[in-house]
């Protein structure tokens, strides 16, 4: 061992004549103590080559170590156990070869060492030093004394940054599974999936591993997180399979990155963790890991954007059209196989281990399991394959996927009859797993295990932790499942265990090799477990971390089947949190599953049907299936009408549900009606205040909106609003809504200042307490964008509508009835101020989604139809132009009438439609009564009338009326300076005789 100061080396050290050439050589495992050497060595104005160290590729060990010294580079060996597992040669194949090559080309290797674990005996000709356990310092410092260099510049740097340290680990490194020791081959794949990640454009460095389940898609993401580790500021694992705890998952990335945690909920985080990954603040080199997402519409939109990388594992090809790259994860190489096979089992050769190999067809899986159960047999390998090969031809293993080798379940089921045999306690145990869905299984609701719920066979195990513990380490040893352990600290209530991961072909076959009796008790088990750790709130938006942990488990555990009251209060529990939360698509697959089987197990009239029909009808509207929902909905208030009578609670509940389901197919007044009676008789039988009363009062408003009486429905909204925020509270998801229906009612009177103001802070709130992707959060940003556009702020409204139709895009679909909105709006936006042929296209699309979901008599379908015709206008189709305003002033009369505000807008288009095609007379009889009418409907002083005022004097003008026009645009001018002020656009578009036109914009 080296002895003495630091001073002192530095100071001893021969100093060479020029800079030096080196070749680095090792293992893939060990390449981030390749990468940061090369780069102290550089640093220091040397040359270095990296060669990762696979014999397998050469004729021997022999022939490839000449290979490195045939370079004419001085050659560094990293040596480790992995170094000399690279391929199945033994220990005396490599004293040979070292002793060769070094007798061959004297003074030539150098060694530096990573392990204390014994190696071969020829290593000392090489005089290596060793590494392991040191800092950075003094791991340079040896470095450089074995090659010989100076040491007087330790540490030093020119500037370039360099890869951290080996044994400093990023700033943060977040659920990682643990590394594999055992990890094996796989470099082609591991270097494929690096060179698509570094040569992907700025801002797109994602990619796809893509492969069977167990063909080890999750071990090579953990072995390069692992081997690219020093290159990372943030590595963060993100369990993938399903969409609420993906979210959960990634918003806690939130305060490891010093983020704020937020206003009660996660949806706050995972804005500001995409926002901070864009920007590379505070880190800007990142490595995010989706594991297990087969499904890409629950990723897509928050794939993180920036400087970074992502990696997603999938067995769904559909990756390919998603913007990612994808990289194939075969099969094992039979030299892969065989290495794999010699580690896990010793005491196996490698003809058997190739025996084994073709045996079971390579697949990783099956390998890991069965060689770990023969490492430990005494059980011949001729033996074992004699009864594999039995199994196989008498059908015995159970059948999955063809997709599959067919030895795996055969080879499964012959572990699994060992496990049942000699280790009881984990086959139990591993039983009880299988009734959590696949993937991660929370063990602290396992070790909260309600002590009357526990299941007899399983009492003395649970409540026995050596016991729990010898089981849990018997099925990891088998490879059945895997550990990972909390990141936080000790002291924080981490530094445990906190998940088991249970592979999903291993689950699939362990549940169907239960019988009836056997599964029944321990899914019981497992449901009252979940249903103990129901939160009970899911409207409190700060529970919905907990609702999300759950959601993954209610299928495999039966609670969709269960009799029982109480988990069937939990289901429901779940669902209206789905809801609530904005996950429709989750909440509707569940509700339509649990809708057959409640039907068939309690009868159609038992009130858990009736209940579950709620959030299964709101499910429904929120999708865009209206008349899905119309049909739910009128049924159960038409039933429950007819036997209970008008002022019964749960028919003022069921009446409700219809009503909404009217506005969204524009049945306005028969709406209107419901929800003025439901009104009135909550207010009689629950009080003013009653959170039932007021949300009648918001449908209510809503429906005033939708009719255009803009002054009504803001003053049922503004009332509304300041009731909740007494009886509920200022960021209670209904009370946030409320803000935003005052700030849309506000706008539609034209107090847009007021408007803007008032959405800019309800979009921070919203985005705060529900996430950046929650619905409520993107009808804010969307009314914000609506207010900067009638304010003025043109810039600033276009691109908040651009982000967020792109956002609802990818969220919803494009032809999600609120995608189809936004998109509306955005068109009407480009046809002023953008690219008028984008507009065209968008403006296309909208109207044959408003067609295809509501028919052609929907407002909404002939709205956009006049919206269309400004496009043709802008581009000089002015005969089209004139038809589709034409067509859509008849149909929103016969919609809604003559005097409603759409009705009136579409008038408005039609009179400068008329004009410019020379129909002067019947513009001008148009716009007269226009104005009159808008006077009326919404006021001298609103934002339309003031339209039609300069709508009329151009008309006026061109029938050479000079005098009358000039009156009407005087009033006009003042009127728009009055209200909007002198330098808003549209105060100075009327001064400048530029004829208004308005835009159509559907509501939500």
């Amino acid at each position: 061992m080296t002895t003495g100061s630091r001073q002192d080396r530095e100071s001893a050290a021969p100093q060479p004549p020029h800079p030096q050439r080196f070749v680095i050589s090792f293992a893939g495992f060990n390449r981030p103590w390749a990468v940061w050497i090369a780069h102290r060595l550089e640093e220091h104005g040397h040359r270095v080559a990296l060669q990762r160290w696979d014999p397998q590729s050469s004729p021997g060990i022999g022939q490839a170590l000449d290979d490195l010294a045939r370079s004419g580079s001085r050659v560094l060996l990293i040596l480790s156990e992995r170094y000399f597992s690279a391929g199945t040669h033994t220990e005396e194949e490599w004293n040979t070869a070292l002793r060769a090559v070094t007798d061959r080309h004297p003074e030539r290797f150098a060694a530096v060492c990573l392990t204390d674990a014994p190696l071969p005996s020829a290593v000392a000709v090489l005089e290596k030093t060793d590494l392991w356990g040191l800092d950075a310092y003094e791991a340079e410092y040896r470095v450089l004394r074995r090659l010989e260099l100076p040491t007087d510049r330790i540490g030093a740097e020119t500037g370039r940054r360099g890869p951290r340290f080996p044994n400093d680990p990023p700033e943060i490194w977040g659920r990682v599974p643990r590394r594999n020791p055992r990890f094996t081959g796989r470099n082609d794949v591991i270097g494929t999936l690096r060179e698509a990640l570094t040569e992907a454009p700025p801002g797109a460095s994602t990619v796809t591993l893509l492969g069977l389940s167990g063909v080890g898609k999750t071990q090579v993401a953990t072995e390069y997180a692992y081997r690219f580790a020093s290159e990372y500021d943030v590595v963060w694992w993100v369990p993938a399979e399903d969409r609420p705890t993906l979210r959960e998952r990634l918003a806690d990335l939130a305060p490891a990155l010093g983020l704020p945690r937020g206003a009660g909920s996660y949806g706050e985080q995972i804005r500001a963790v995409l926002e901070a990954l864009r920007r590379g603040n505070p880190y800007g080199r990142w490595l995010i890991v989706f594991d297990g997402c087969d499904n890409p519409d629950d990723l897509i939109d928050l794939l993180p954007s920036g400087a970074g990388d992502v990696i997603i594992t999938s067995r769904n090809r559909e990756w390919a059209a998603r913007h990612t790259s994808l990289v194939e994860v075969p099969l094992y190489a039979r030299p892969e196989s065989i290495t794999f096979i010699r580690r896990r089992a010793l005491r196996l050769t490698a003809a058997e281990a190739d025996q084994l190999a073709d045996a079971l067809e390579d697949y990783p899986l099956a390998l890991d399991q069965t060689a770990g159960w023969l490492a430990d047999s005494p059980l011949p390998v001729g033996d074992y394959l004699v009864l594999l090969q039995h199994r196989m031809d008498s059908h015995e293993a159970v059948t999955v996927s063809e997709d599959y080798p067919l030895p795996f379940p055969t080879a499964l089921a012959i572990l699994l009859n060992n496990v049942r045999e000699n280790f009881p306690d984990a086959l139990a145990l591993l039983r009880l797993f299988v009734f959590f869905a696949p993937g991660p299984v929370p063990l602290r609701l396992l070790r909260e295990f309600p002590a009357d719920d526990v299941p007899e066979q399983l009492a003395g195990l649970i409540n026995d932790q050596i016991r729990w513990n010898a089981a849990l380490n018997k099925l990891v040893q088998f490879s059945v499942v895997r550990l990972e352990y909390s990141d936080l600290a000790v002291e924080e209530g981490g530094g445990g265990l906190e998940t088991v991961q249970l592979h999903r072909m291993v689950h699939g076959i362990v549940r169907e090799n239960l019988s009836r009796d056997e599964a029944e008790p321990l899914a019981r088990a497992v449901r009252q477990v979940l249903a103990a750790a129901d939160p009970g709130r899911p409207s409190d938006s700060r529970l919905w971390p907990r609702y999300a942990e759950l959601i993954p488990h209610l299928a495999t555990s039966g609670v969709l089947t269960s009799s029982n009251p109480r988990i069937q209060n939990f289901l429901l529990h779940c669902l209206r949190y789905l809801i609530l939360a904005g996950e429709y698509r989750t909440c509707l697959r569940l509700s339509e599953e649990t809708d057959l089987i409640w039907r068939a197990l309690l009868g159609e009239e038992h009130p858990k049907v009736r209940e579950l029909s709620y959030q299964y009808g709101e499910a429904l509207r929120n999708l865009g299936l209206f008349r899905r929902a119309e049909a739910l909905t009128r049924a159960r208030a038409t039933q429950l009408t007819g036997e209970r009578g008008d002022r019964d609670l749960e028919t003022l509940r069921a009446t409700s549900s219809y009503g909404g389901v009217l506005l969204c197919i524009a049945r306005f007044e028969p709406a209107r009606e419901i929800f003025e009676h439901c009104l009135a008789t909550y207010r009689e039988l629950l009080g003013e205040d009653d959170s039932t009363t007021l949300a009648a009062q918001n449908n209510l408003a809503a429906t005033y909106r939708l009719l255009g009486r803009y002054q009504d429905a803001y003053d049922l909204d503004l009332d509304t609003l300041r009731r909740r925020e007494r009886v509920l509270r200022t960021h209670h998801i209904s009370t946030l809504s409320s803000g935003i229906a005052c700030a849309m009612g506000l706008r539609l009177m034209g107090r847009y200042h007021e408007a803007q103001t008032r959405q800019e802070q309800g979009v921070k709130i919203n985005t705060q307490v529900l996430g950046l992707e929650h619905p409520q959060t993107l009808r804010a940003e969307h009314n914000l964008g609506m207010c900067l556009r009638r304010s003025g702020d043109i810039p600033g409204a276009g691109l908040r509508l651009r982000t967020v139709w792109e956002r609802a895009t990818r969220v919803f679909g494009a032809d999600y009835p609120w995608t189809l909105m936004v998109a509306s709006d955005y068109a009407t936006y480009l046809r002023e101020y953008g690219d008028i042929g984008e507009a065209r296209r968008i403006s296309d699309d909208v109207v044959r989604g408003y067609q295809s979901q509501l028919g052609l008599a929907h407002p909404y379908s002939i709205g956009t139809v006049g919206n269309l015709g400004l496009v043709l206008r802008a581009q000089g189709e002015r005969a089209a132009a004139l038809s589709l305003a034409e067509q859509a002033l008849v149909g929103m009369r016969g919609a809604l009438g003559d005097r409603h505000p759409w009705t009136l807008g579409c008038a408005l288009n039609a009179t400068g439609h008329r004009n410019i095609t020379g129909r002067l007379e019947d513009a001008l009889d148009l716009s007269r009564d226009t104005l009159r009418t808008a006077e009326q409907v919404l006021g001298p002083d609103h934002p339309m009338s003031l339209s039609a005022q300069i709508a009329l004097a151009a008309d006026l003008r061109s029938v050479r009326e000079h005098e009358e026009a000039a009156k009407h645009e005087d009033a006009g001018i003042k009127g728009l300076t009055r209200t909007l002020g002198p330098q808003h656009v549209h105060t100075i578009s009327a001064k400048q005789q530029t004829r208004p036109y308005w835009d159509f914009e559907p509501q939500p």
